[in-house]
């Protein structure tokens, strides 16, 4: 076994053991973290199959950006596990029933797929009618498909980030009760009969007769 296979087994594991964890983990944070470590894995998986801008691409937007949005989003909503939970066993049979029809469509696409899917060929083969080694590059080619026949989605795609962001913040952003800051717009629109009250009151005023000893031990007792 070679170097590159062996690296392959290990993202593999890795990968794998993350995305368990993603659904097994109680803490919500510790599922980000463990999906985190799933895309980071699969990043190098893509690298070792010479797609270095898929790899690139998924360790620039999705661990970049993405995850860290859902990071904050999961750490600032402060999600109640336990009204998370409630109904879990209620509708655990239509999850269960899904999710295993979800598996049996993966495993005969993957099956159907993998046996007709011929050798690829190194990119140092590909010549031209000449007999000479066409230059290529994985990262150009998905490049000039990206912004010339797939314009379109990848405006929408980039229009529907932004728009996640925007929300995340939007969420997040709540009136602090604890806090004692006070609006400057407050504090310039001020006025000085808004900041004191006066009260007119009596010059004098009668004093009022001490209690006799014996009626303060009655009240006492009291």
């Amino acid at each position: 076994m070679d170097a590159k296979t062996g690296f392959f087994y290990l993202f593999s594991a890795v990968m794998l053991f993350a995305a368990f964890r993603v659904i097994t983990s109680r803490n919500p944070v510790h599922a980000v973290l463990n999906l985190i470590l799933a895309f980071s894995q699969a990043a190098g998986i893509w690298l070792l199959l010479k797609a270095e801008f898929l790899g690139i691409a998924l360790v620039v937007v999705y661990l970049g950006a993405v995850m860290v949005l859902f990071m904050f989003v999961v750490m600032m909503l402060d999600i109640r596990i336990d009204r998370v939970r409630q109904g879990f066993w209620k509708h655990f049979p239509v999850a269960a029933f899904v999710g295993a029809v979800v598996a049996l469509e993966m495993a005969l696409v993957l099956m159907a797929g993998f046996g007709s899917v011929d050798e690829a060929r190194p990119v140092a083969e590909l010549l031209n009618k000449h007999g000479e080694v066409i230059p290529y590059s994985n990262t150009l080619a998905l490049g000039r498909l990206l912004y010339t026949e797939y314009l379109y989605p990848v405006e929408i795609a980039a229009i529907l980030l932004l728009v996640a962001m925007i929300t995340a913040i939007a969420l997040t952003m709540r009136k602090r009760k604890d806090t004692k800051a006070i609006n400057p717009a407050i504090q310039v629109r001020v006025r000085a009969k808004d900041r004191v009250s006066l009260v007119k009151m009596a010059p004098t005023q009668t004093a009022v007769a001490p209690a006799a000893e014996g009626e303060v031990a009655v009240e006492e007792k009291k």
